[in-house]
């Protein structure tokens, strides 16, 4: 029988009604579709997510630059960090879907099969139910590409190369994008957040592997990120990167959110 994860944030996080999820991510991308080009399209982006109110502008700015990858795009790798529930590796979920208010989404049961096999991954429907890191990237995704079939990883105490070798098993060729979801700093005063965030970037910017928690709440799959894309040459481009201060939030106590882009050059 097929099992679906339902969507557990819409209403909260971002829309719950499609019609107007529909209408808020395209008046996003569209704010964002002149932003810094970055040559070939993405191999791997990283995209904050929070609610859409506060990091969904600088998410889109990412997500834009995929305008030209729809229908060549056939699966994604996806991976956030856990907030609610805590594995010591990377889990994936024992389900076959993934709902949103825009559809269905298939999830790849060969892809997944493949890395199941390694030691630092786990099948745990708990650390996904809840889990809002990944949920908020779908409707996005579903906007720019259509139909693709996703391999959705929550990601705890992994250590880089334990993500590394996942993506590697999953690296796949241009049918395959790879999207980690991190913010940045939380509940700095503003300036200090800038500067925390700016440090951040460079280190991303640097495919540095050693990123702190304080630094990304996604720091384990970006560290992973970044090891994979030094092995295959992928260079990093900073796309946006702001802090709730500069979008909805008072300035007083900010999450920071970034946006990047990996592209192979040459």
């Amino acid at each position: 029988m097929l099992e679906v994860r339902a969507p557990a944030v819409a209403g909260m996080f971002y829309p719950g009604d499609a019609a107007a999820l529909r209408r808020e991510v395209a008046a996003m991308l569209d704010a964002a579709r002149n932003g810094p080009a970055v040559g070939p399209p993405p191999k791997a982006i990283i995209v904050p997510h929070a609610g859409y109110i506060y990091s969904g502008p600088v998410a889109a700015s990412a997500y834009a630059l995929l305008a030209s990858l729809a229908g060549r795009i056939e699966r994604v790798v996806l991976l956030g960090p856990v907030h609610r529930v805590w594995v010591a590796g990377l889990a994936l979920p024992g389900v076959t879907a993934f709902d949103t208010p825009l559809g269905r989404i298939a999830l790849d049961q060969a892809a997944m099969a493949a890395v199941a096999r390694l030691p630092q991954v786990e099948i745990n429907d708990h650390a996904h139910a809840m889990e809002h890191s990944l949920e908020v990237q779908l409707p996005f995704l579903q906007t720019m590409l259509g139909e693709f079939r996703l391999v959705p990883l929550a990601v705890g105490g992994a250590s880089a190369r334990d993500v590394a070798e996942v993506l590697e098993t999953l690296w796949g060729g241009d049918e395959t994008l790879i999207v980690v979801s991190s913010d940045l700093s939380h509940y700095l005063p503003y300036d200090e957040a800038r500067r925390v965030d700016a440090a951040t970037a460079d280190a991303i910017l640097h495919r540095r592997s050693d990123l702190a928690g304080e630094m990304a709440c996604g720091a384990h799959p970006i560290n992973g990120l970044a090891l994979a894309a030094h092995h295959r040459g992928l260079m990093p481009h900073l796309i946006d990167l702001r802090n709730s201060g500069d979008t909805a939030g008072d300035r007083d106590r900010v999450v920071g959110y970034g946006a990047f882009a990996f592209t192979k050059e040459g």
